[in-house]
């Protein structure tokens, strides 16, 4: 599955259908494009995780050091369903409404994963 997340975000630029090039950076960073306040849930070396919220938007972001440990933490992921944007050495998880909506501030590539539970929540976060 490694080599599949990497060709979803190599070369990742405008992908002319009105979404950005895909952003980098922190966590924070990120977040700060996305316009949420970011409630840090895991600190690790290879991995940080926040839950971010801005009004009834919720969803998981993650950033991984490595394209390894990112490639390792969504095949793992994939397995619970869900919808993720998919970027360079980061994952957004959440609803496909939300996942679409933060796409237009950090570009990256939508995977509908295994089996969805609606349009609410974000499933798949290890």
């Amino acid at each position: 599955m490694g080599v599949g997340v990497l060709a979803l975000v190599a070369g990742c630029g405008s992908n002319g259908d009105g979404a950005p090039g895909t952003a980098g950076g922190s966590l924070e960073q990120l977040a700060v494009r996305a316009r949420c306040a970011p409630d840090i849930t895991t600190d690790a070396a290879d991995l940080r995780q926040a839950t971010c919220k801005k009004g009834s938007r919720r969803f998981v972001l993650a950033t991984f050091t490595t394209d390894r440990g990112q490639s390792e933490w969504f095949a793992e992921a994939r397995a619970y369903g869900g919808t993720y944007l998919v970027g360079r050495k980061w994952i957004v998880v959440g609803s496909r409404t939300v996942v679409t909506e933060v796409r237009e501030r950090l570009g990256g590539t939508v995977v509908a994963a295994g089996h969805e539970h609606g349009d609410g929540g974000h499933h798949g976060a290890p």
